[in-house]
Order: C-alpha cells, then sequence, then structure tokens
C-alpha cells in the first residue's frame, strides 16, 4: 500500500496546480455525477425492461386464455353433437326420396337440441356422413362432396379423432373467395360405432379472433405461429384473403410462449414495443439538460474562480523567482488578499529587499568577472556556430523579401514568427545539443517558412518514431540537410517537389533520412559530397565551401568519436537521400 501511495504523490507533486484542481472537479464532481445518475438511468431501464417482460408475459397469457376459450367453446359443442342420438339416427338413415329427408330433417329439429346447442356460439358447424341420400345444404352435406378437400384429407391422415386446423381454402376458387379459415375438425364415433362414416366440421371465425386479441389494446405486436407460419396477428400485415405469411422475426421477440392445442404446438410471439423511459426521456430533454447545466456548469464555474485566485498569483510568483538569476531581484507589486499565498508573497519582497542589498555589495563585482571567464572559454565554440547562425538568417530574411515583393500580402507575421522559433534556436546555445523533438520543431519552423517562398512547389513529410524524441543530438543537425535539400534540391527544379524527413531507429543504430524529389545529382558530384561528409574537418571549413553540412557532419563525428556514417544516393532528376546512422552508445 506504502508503495502506491508514495507513487500516486509522486504524480501529484509533477502535475501543474491546474491540473490538480481540474482532476479535483473530475473525480469530486462529474464521475460522482455520471456515476450516480448512470446507476439511476440503470435502475430504471432495468426495471422498465421487467415491466416491460411483465407485459408481455401478461400478454401472451391473455392471447392464450382467447384463444383457449374460443377453441375449447367449439370443442364442447362438438362433444356435445357427438353425443346426440337423434342426429346419430338422422345421419344413418337412408331416404327414398327427397321429400323424406325433408321430413326427417324436420323431425330431427323439433324433437333434438341440435338447433339450439349450435345457435349458442358464433360458430358455424357443418356435419357430413358418407350417406348418399343426404341433400347438401345448411348444416347437412355428403362426404362425397369434400372428399378432396384439404380440411378432410389432413382429418383422414390424423391420428386422433379431433383436430384444429388453420386452413387457407382455396378448393374451388376463384368461384369463391379464397380466405383464411380456423376449423375444429371431429369424427362422429362416441355414440354407435357402427353406421356410416361422420365428419363434424365446425368454423371458428377467423374475424373475431382477431377482433379479440385487438381488443386486449396492446401497443405491443402479437404473432400466433406454427411451423413458421403466421396464423393469428393483431397487426396490418395480415390480410383475410392472402395465404399464411412466413413469420421471419422471431429472434427479436420479446416474448416466446408456446400453446398446445389437441396434440399441437403453436408459438405465440410478442414483439418488444418501444422503450417508454426514452421517451420520457426525450419529452423531458429540455429540464435534464437544464438540470445537467446546472450539476456541471456551476461547479466548474466555482472551481474556475478559486483556480485563478490561486494559480494567477502562484504564477506570479513563479515569474518572479524564474528571475533569482539576474542580476537585481524584483518585487511583486500589487499583492491582493490575506490568505498563505499573499503571505508567501509578501515573504519574497522581503527576501527580495535583503538579496539585492547582498547582490550590490558583495557579488556583483565577483559575478561580473566570472560572466567574463565563462565567454572567454566558449569563444571558440561560438566561433564555431557563428558560421551557421548566419547562413540561416540570411535564407529566412530573403525568403520573407521575396514573399513580400512578389505576393503583396500581409503574412509576415506568421513568417516573422517561424523566424523568431529559428533565432531562438540559433541564439540559445545553453550546450551543443538539442532533443531530435525540439531539432524538429525547429526543422518544421524553417521548412514552413520556406514554404512561403515555394508556395505549391515545396511539401514535406516529417515522420519520427516516439522513442527517438528524447534522443540528443548536436544542434541544427536535422535542418542543415533540410536546408540543403531545399536551396541545392527544390529551388533548382521548376516542378513541385517533396522533402521527406525520418527517423527511426535500426537494430542499434540511430537513423536520420533526409530525402527530396528535386534536380538530384551526378555521381560526380555525388562522390565529392560524400568524400567531404565522410572527412569533414576545420581546414575544409575554412574553404566556404558547403560549411552548413560540413559543420553538421563535423560536430557529428566529434560527439561519436568519429563512429558516425553518412549514406549519399542520388539520381538526377529523381532526387537525392543522405542518411546518417549515428550508433546509440554515443548518443
Amino acid at each position: 500500500m506504502q508503495p502506491a501511495r508514495e507513487k500516486i504523490q509522486k504524480c501529484l507533486d509533477d502535475l501543474k496546480l491546474k491540473k490538480k484542481l481540474q482532476s479535483l472537479y473530475i473525480i469530486c464532481v462529474i464521475l460522482p455525477l455520471i456515476l450516480t445518475d448512470g446507476f439511476i438511468l440503470y435502475s430504471v431501464l432495468s426495471a422498465e425492461k421487467v415491466q416491460q417482460q411483465h407485459d408481455m408475459e401478461n400478454l401472451a397469457s391473455a392471447v392464450q386464455y382467447s384463444i383457449y376459450t374460443t377453441v375449447m367453446s367449439a370443442a364442447s359443442m362438438a362433444d356435445s353433437i357427438n353425443l346426440n342420438r337423434y342426429l346419430e339416427e338422422f345421419l344413418n338413415t337412408q331416404y327414398e326420396t327427397p321429400l323424406a329427408y325433408v321430413e326427417g330433417y324436420q323431425d330431427l329439429m323439433r324433437n333434438s337440441m341440435f338447433a339450439s346447442s349450435t345457435a349458442i356460439i358464433n360458430t358455424k358447424v357443418t356435419i357430413y356422413a358418407d350417406n348418399e341420400t343426404l341433400i347438401n345444404g345448411g348444416e347437412f352435406g355428403r362426404i362425397s362432396t369434400i372428399r378432396e378437400t384439404e380440411w378432410y384429407q389432413a382429418l383422414k391422415n390424423y391420428e386422433k379423432d379431433a383436430m384444429l386446423l388453420f386452413y387457407y381454402d382455396d378448393w374451388k376458387s376463384p368461384a369463391v373467395s379464397a380466405k383464411r379459415k380456423i376449423l375444429f375438425l371431429r369424427r362422429m364415433n362416441l355414440v354407435n360405432s357402427r353406421g356410416c362414416e361422420k365428419v363434424i366440421k365446425m368454423e371458428i371465425d377467423y374475424n373475431k379472433v382477431i377482433r379479440d386479441i385487438d381488443g386486449m389494446n396492446s401497443e405491443s405486436p402479437v404473432y400466433i405461429c406454427k411451423d413458421g407460419k403466421i396464423l393469428l396477428s393483431n397487426t396490418k400485415d395480415n390480410p383475410l384473403g392472402q395465404p399464411f405469411n412466413d413469420f421471419v422475426m422471431a429472434d427479436e421477440a420479446g416474448y416466446c410462449k408456446d400453446i398446445v392445442l389437441f396434440g399441437e404446438t403453436y408459438q405465440i410471439y410478442v414483439m418488444g414495443k418501444e422503450n417508454r423511459f426514452w421517451m420520457k426521456i426525450f419529452s423531458n430533454a429540455p429540464l435534464i439538460l437544464f438540470l445537467l447545466l446546472i450539476n456541471i456548469l456551476l461547479p466548474y464555474e466555482l472551481m474556475t474562480q478559486i483556480e485563478r485566485s490561486i494559480t494567477v498569483r502562484i504564477g506570479k510568483l513563479g515569474a518572479a523567482f524564474d528571475g533569482v538569476n539576474a542580476e537585481k531581484l524584483t518585487r511583486i507589486p500589487d499583492i491582493q488578499g490575506n490568505d498563505e499565498i499573499a503571505q508567501l508573497m509578501r515573504n519574497y519582497n522581503c527576501m527580495v529587499d535583503r538579496i539585492n542589498e547582498l547582490i550590490q555589495t558583495i557579488y556583483k563585482d565577483k559575478l561580473r568577472e566570472q560572466e567574463m571567464s565563462i565567454a572567454q572559454k566558449n569563444a571558440e565554440l561560438l566561433a564555431l556556430y557563428g558560421q551557421i547562425n548566419p547562413h540561416f538568417l540570411f535564407n529566412a530574411l530573403e525568403s520573407i523579401r521575396m514573399h513580400s515583393v512578389l505576393k503583396k500580402e500581409y503574412e509576415t507575421a506568421d513568417m516573422v514568427e517561424k523566424l523568431a522559433v529559428m533565432e531562438r534556436q540559433n541564439v540559445d546555445w545553453g550546450n551543443d545539443t538539442i532533443e531530435i523533438g525540439k531539432e524538429l520543431d525547429f526543422v518544421e519552423a524553417y521548412l514552413g517558412l520556406q514554404k512561403y517562398r515555394f508556395g505549391d512547389r515545396l511539401s514535406y513529410s516529417l515522420e519520427v518514431e516516439p522513442e527517438c524524441k528524447s534522443r540528443k543530438i548536436p544542434k541544427l543537425t536535422i535542418v542543415t540537410f533540410a536546408e540543403n535539400a531545399c536551396v541545392h534540391g527544390i529551388e533548382s527544379k521548376t516542378a513541385p517537389g517533396w522533402i521527406f524527413i525520418r527517423i527511426y531507429m535500426e537494430e542499434e543504430f540511430l537513423c536520420i533520412e533526409v530525402e527530396d524529389t528535386g534536380k538530384g545529382m551526378t555521381e560526380e558530384m555525388v562522390c565529392d559530397i560524400q568524400d567531404k561528409m565522410d572527412n569533414a574537418n576545420i581546414e575544409r571549413l575554412k574553404q566556404k565551401e558547403r560549411v552548413g553540412i560540413l559543420n553538421a557532419c563535423l560536430r557529428l563525428k566529434m560527439v561519436t568519436d568519429n563512429e558516425v556514417r553518412f549514406c549519399v544516393e542520388s539520381e538526377q532528376n529523381v532526387g537525392t537521400i543522405i542518411q546518417i546512422r549515428i550508433p546509440q552508445n554515443k548518443l
């Protein structure tokens, strides 16, 4: 635990004060707000999902009950008909004349409950018998007339005496309009096994079943299916006059329930409806947004004011401490407040007064002597740098002059900014080495400045592997070769050209490549520049030929104990590639 705390403490110590306050705001305000609101949202969504699932289960049970009640009413009526002895005798009788049949029919209606029982439910009942003396019409018919129908064949091939059949009746179409039907079929065989074959067909009102389902006033679509076909539905896409459609939304159903009717399994699918929670959220979006803004913006504004109260004054104090290397320390003016920071600033002013007195009386003369000594020791190194600084300065000023004369545009500010980046790099010689990342900032400033001069004729690309950015090399190394590619490559070619700078690690070497698609060089010129780079020295610098490249190569050789390697490849009218390979252990 203790090492973890130490690591956290170290990370906090490295953060700027502004970052610490922002982190405090995020951790103590934003994060709890997100977690609590997220938990509430999750809880509400979960409850809504459970409620929706419960509603779908209830709806499926209600549909099951409605269908079951309707079918069982028809089945009960069929059982009653099956037990009617008067009806059994009527159907088995062989009638000699149609008149005899009519008289038997009237006698049946007077002496039995058949007529009243069939009128109880909204179901059409037709009884067929294998008796050719019967006359088709009304509630009775001959089996010979329906022997080829699909529903009769289904009952004939069915193992049990009763079955439920969802049936699309297109028999004898188009004389009769084809439509969907729900049939309850039963063989009459309980009263007397003797006699002719008799079949009860009960046609349940398909529309009434649909209306019963619609009457449940559910927003969720409901599908009753079997073998992948939609038999019943409360949707508009299930017309009565068309065959049963395929059901292709089984995977999208929110709930599915099986119902078994007379040995056949049917599926009740309830589709999930749009989440009402999100509808409520959208309907109250302005209020929710207002509350979120209050919960976020007000604490943010307060945190910002606190942060400014702290960081602005600490910034002044830090700026004052940055000037400790000056000949005379500067007091902090206009100290406001009475907190610990204000007290610290006042104590700093007291310290400044005491130190300034000491500087004036004791150390000022000694420091002046030390500065003169240091300047004398650095004279030789600055002489070498002095060959480079005017070189870049004059090229940059020439670019600004040409742009101003030719274009007459007010873009000088941007060019001067890039020039300032370059000059700061030139002037700041704290030491001769610089991180590659900072060197590339200087390169990009230089190439950006040159682009004002060449316009669309110059394009460039800088690619550096992340691990190479912190590596240190002599200052102005990369920009020297970039400037050479620009002046000797792109400037000499009228067509547009590219400069590519790539820095990467390869085995034990840091590789720097500067490529241009400029004019290129002859083989003789390539050999000459390769020789100058490999054998760069002070004597060759005095000849003032390719000063920049020779200077860069000489400093690279000095810092690597002459182990740096240079490679030049060029082709006329194609371009030039210069590769520098520096051993890692020399960086």
